[in-house]
């Protein structure tokens, strides 16, 4: 990571004539189509960049790291035989109590993907705010859903993203305890080998995302727009709290979509 490697957050893959896991304009803005990320893989093999894994990143390895957060049926549907097709690698980080919900994966389709080139992580039990919970409730979310995951899928369970990308010292305090090797956030920016590995930057890849603006994503160019955003968003949060929050920006989205 001694240039600095971008990290890609992707959520569900919507496929024709499939219903997504939901339907809120939150959420919607986060979905991209299989038709689409199939393009941005293209874009990134023939810009001589390679998917790979978080892990693979931590060691060293060169290229553009995939996640997928959540655990939507996709993740084995759309998006692992696409990353096989291109021989890329990616990072699945899965929503232990999401498993079996309609739409998203089964405990099956988890040992399946666990024997993929792919890699399995965390992404809590219930989905919560983390900044939101008790110490006790953390310790559940983070340490908890990552020994019932493993115990699903027979892997170990390095890595740890937080819901909605809600980070705190005291998440990377009790994800390090547990036994993971990082914890993902959505602040945007590169990591370098000087990152640390409790707190990685990640760039979420939108539905509204347009091809040339993916590959300078993927290159790591021009994302002070996107850092300096992610920081005055992570200032809201703290200064209204979570809940305001989601309220201010829902209303913002309606609004935009009335103009």
């Amino acid at each position: 990571m001694s240039s600095g490697t971008v990290c890609l957050m992707y959520h569900e893959l919507e496929l024709p004539g499939r219903r997504l896991c939901q339907s809120e304009e939150g959420y919607v803005r986060y979905v991209v189509s299989l038709e689409t990320f199939r393009s941005q893989l293209k874009v990134l093999r023939d810009a001589g960049l390679t998917g790979i894994s978080v892990s693979q990143m931590l060691d060293g390895k060169r290229g553009v790291a995939i996640t997928f957060d959540d655990g939507c049926e996709t993740d084995v549907l759309a998006a692992a035989p696409l990353l096989r097709e291109y021989g890329f690698s990616a990072t699945f980080y899965i929503t232990v109590g999401f498993l079996d919900k309609v739409g998203y994966l089964t405990r099956d389709q988890v040992r399946a993907l666990a024997t993929s080139d792919c890699e399995l992580g965390c992404h809590s039990l219930t989905h919560p705010y983390l900044t939101d919970v008790s110490d006790a409730d953390m310790e559940r979310e983070i340490a908890d859903a990552k020994a019932e995951l493993q115990q699903i899928c027979g892997r170990t369970i390095d890595h740890f993203s937080c819901p909605g990308g809600r980070w705190s010292h005291k998440v990377a305090e009790i994800a390090r305890a547990s036994g993971y090797r990082s914890v993902a956030t959505s602040q945007a920016g590169k990591n370098f080998s000087t990152a640390d590995p409790f707190r990685l930057a990640r760039i979420a890849v939108m539905r509204d995302t347009t091809e040339s603006q993916f590959l300078r994503l993927a290159q790591g160019r021009g994302l002070w727009p996107l850092q300096i955003r992610s920081r005055t968003r992570s200032a809201i949060r703290t200064l209204v709290g979570n809940s305001t929050y989601d309220r201010m920006r829902m209303l913002l989205l309606k609004s935009k979509r009335g103009c």
